[in-house]
């Protein structure tokens, strides 16, 4: 079964990626032309490449870390609220979690529209004049950061409950010793319960840096289609451009194997991590 759906597909990856594969040869007008190494050296040799993968460690690493962060703030103030209040704030994390990442991306784009959205309307009416008519996905970086905040806003309750599931299974008697010996919430956070989650932190984190990684949806459609002149484009959309846009299969196909060995690297990672780490807590 694993070679059905995962060897196959992978092989067949590869094999399109070795050949001149256009829209002429998939129609049956022209044969097969094996071109080796060639669709690679391309890739390698394109200076917009380079550049879109510069954007998508950028954009995956930002994501990553605010997403952490996020999350893991909420998980320990979790801890700390009234059992309505807390299982409110889940029930709306979730539901930001539940919903699907083309729904939440025309949601962003409405609340930050240049003229109707309620994000410029707000700046504005606080003085901030600037923000009249302010368009975010004209820019570069305001439009990954704009992107970026969709992400975020879905990714981080997967964190929250998962780090939130850990502290609850870290001993209570532990965090109260700390508290007897005068030890304040910060560094309680730091230097008891940080420690004992670093299992869960390995794991949410590489887990989200595969799912940053591999974004396509938002960054399609809310830059449309990859930004001004392809500014923000990132590999995914980058391949699907080469791929069906362009009609060049065995280019996007050779993207598709890079991006697939620089998961599976991820992946090692985080089965090392898991294996160092052992039993889960």
């Amino acid at each position: 079964m694993l070679i059905a759906l995962l060897g196959y597909p992978i092989f067949q990856l590869i094999n399109v990626s070795l050949y001149d594969y256009r829209q002429a040869q998939v129609s049956g007008n022209a044969p097969l032309r094996f071109t080796g190494l060639e669709n690679y050296q391309k890739l390698f040799g394109d200076p917009q490449f380079w550049t879109v993968l510069a954007n998508t460690l950028v954009f995956a690493t930002g994501c990553v870390i605010v997403t952490l962060l996020v999350g893991g703030a909420l998980a320990v103030l979790a801890t700390r609220l009234r059992t309505r209040v807390r299982t409110t704030l889940f029930v709306v994390s979730l539901a930001a979690w539940a919903t699907p990442a083309v729904t939440g991306s025309a949601v962003w784009l409405f609340l930050f529209d240049p003229t109707l959205g309620l994000v410029n309307k707000a700046f504005a009416s606080i003085g901030f004049t600037q923000f009249v008519g302010y368009s975010w996905t004209y820019d570069k970086w305001s439009a990954f950061g704009l992107v970026g905040s969709e992400v975020i806003w879905c990714s981080f309750p997967f964190v929250m409950v998962t780090v939130y599931a850990g502290i609850q299974a870290i001993p209570t008697e532990v965090i109260e010793a700390a508290r007897i010996d005068g030890a304040s919430t910060p560094r309680i956070a730091w230097s008891i319960l940080l420690p004992m989650l670093r299992p869960i932190v390995m794991i949410v984190t590489i887990q989200s840096i595969i799912w940053d990684f591999k974004i396509f949806s938002q960054i399609y459609i809310m830059t449309n289609g990859g930004g001004i002149a392809g500014q923000n484009l990132v590999l995914n959309v980058y391949g699907y451009q080469q791929a069906f846009a362009a009609s060049l299969y065995g280019l996007g196909s050779a993207l598709g194997v890079i991006m697939t060995v620089l998961l599976m690297l991820v992946t090692l990672v985080y089965l090392r991590m898991l294996k160092r780490v052992g039993d889960p807590l």
